[in-house]
């Protein structure tokens, strides 16, 4: 692919937050907090807000055919939910290492869900001396019967190496338009370096086929040294990763103290972390801006001070016509939805909406409506509709 380019907006906004994945947790996991200024909020929101249900630790969601939902946990429980909110637990769920940010992570349909019955789902695992590491598994969803089931459930990509800590896993999935590939973000997990390692998938976004197998059209498939998967590198905590309706990957991570980005993700292309950043070190260390070192790949948005992006959509709904093409993003440390217009291949932060609480998931519904997960313990689903 050609160069994008260099293009950078930066929005600011003010509240007290944490850039931290999970301001609660302990140990490495836990980073500073940060004062903003200059916020802008929308004033009137164009939707109204309906709580549908509360969960302990969301993490992410997905839609089934019927309109049902996939709620997972992080403590490992996977739920399906109806649209009152009655919410039935699913057996058959792999055993999960809890704990910091790590625990039950993504679901998604597979692309051919209505005749092969196959989800997809991310989580971490224990490894040895202390060490953890995500994985992404696939299972057919048994719905028939009193209990509904995960049937079959095999890994089919680990990330390499496991190491100590519960920081950063990231584990973010999401299939090619066509349903050929399947990408996978995978956090650098706060180990820096690993970023830019091609022995190490940390700090990547790697590709699959659904099978798990490698294509051989990857770009580092021959590179000596380098893992095939890779199809990209130079990122820290990638929490969400999407397809636009040209068929565009873009990628949002969270950057160190600040720098949070949003990525237009190209073919063998580095980002530049830890080497490069908007942000800086959480120990007042400085780091180079990207426009210091051209040749990583910039930005397309980056937000200093910090917004802590969690989950990732473009909109194509007929319930706000006026967004249409444009992407969301949860907010965690902001408490916010953020939208993001495009012009080509630029960005920008369009509105923001202050939603009170740390927003850990977004996904369309097939009515057009746009669903949010609330961060933490208590964490409740939220549906936006047309506000009349």
């Amino acid at each position: 692919m050609k160069n994008i380019g260099l293009s950078l907006s930066v929005a600011i906004l003010t509240v007290a937050c944490s850039n931290s994945d999970d301001a609660r947790a302990t140990g490495n996991i836990v980073e500073e907090q940060q004062t903003m200024s200059d916020i802008s909020p929308v004033d009137r929101k164009p939707f109204e807000t309906a709580a549908i249900a509360s969960f302990d630790e969301p993490w992410a969601m997905t839609f089934l055919p019927d309109g049902r939902m996939l709620v997972t946990e992080k403590a490992g429980k996977l739920l399906l939910v109806d649209g009152q909110g009655k919410k039935t637990e699913i057996g058959g769920v792999p055993e999960v290492d809890y704990g910091g940010q790590g625990g039950f992570g993504d679901i998604v349909l597979a692309p051919d869900f209505a005749t092969s019955n196959m989800v997809y789902l991310s989580w971490v695992e224990a490894g040895e001396k202390d060490t953890r590491g995500a994985v992404v598994g696939r299972a057919r969803l048994q719905l028939q019967g009193q209990k509904p089931t995960l049937k079959d459930l095999k890994t089919i990509w680990t990330q390499n190496p496991k190491v100590k800590g519960r920081g950063h896993f990231s584990h973010r999935i999401a299939f090619s338009p066509d349903g050929e590939y399947l990408f996978i973000g995978s956090g650098e997990r706060q180990k820096f370096d690993p970023a830019q390692h091609m022995a190490a998938n940390l700090g990547k976004i790697v590709r699959l086929y659904p099978d798990g197998s490698v294509p051989k059209d990857n770009p580092f498939v021959d590179k000596d040294g380098a893992l095939p998967e890779i199809w990209s590198l130079g990122h820290r905590n990638i929490l969400g990763v999407a397809f636009d309706s040209e068929g565009r990957l873009w990628n949002q991570e969270m950057g160190p103290k600040a720098g949070d980005e949003l990525n237009l993700v190209q073919r063998g292309a580095n980002y530049g972390y830890p080497i490069v950043s908007e942000g800086d070190h959480y120990d007042g260390k400085k780091i180079p801006n990207h426009d210091t070192r051209p040749e990583f790949e910039a930005p397309k948005v980056a937000w200093v001070p910090t917004i802590a992006p969690s989950g990732l959509i473009f909109y194509s709904g007929e319930m706000f016509p006026a967004w249409k093409g444009s992407a969301f993003i949860g907010g965690l440390a902001s408490e916010a939805l953020i939208r993001v217009s495009f012009d080509g291949d630029t960005a920008k932060e369009a509105e923001r909406f202050l939603m009170d609480n740390r927003i850990r998931e977004v996904e369309q519904g097939p009515d057009g409506a746009i669903y949010l997960l609330e961060d933490g313990d208590g964490g409740r689903m939220l549906k936006l509709t047309r506000a009349k």
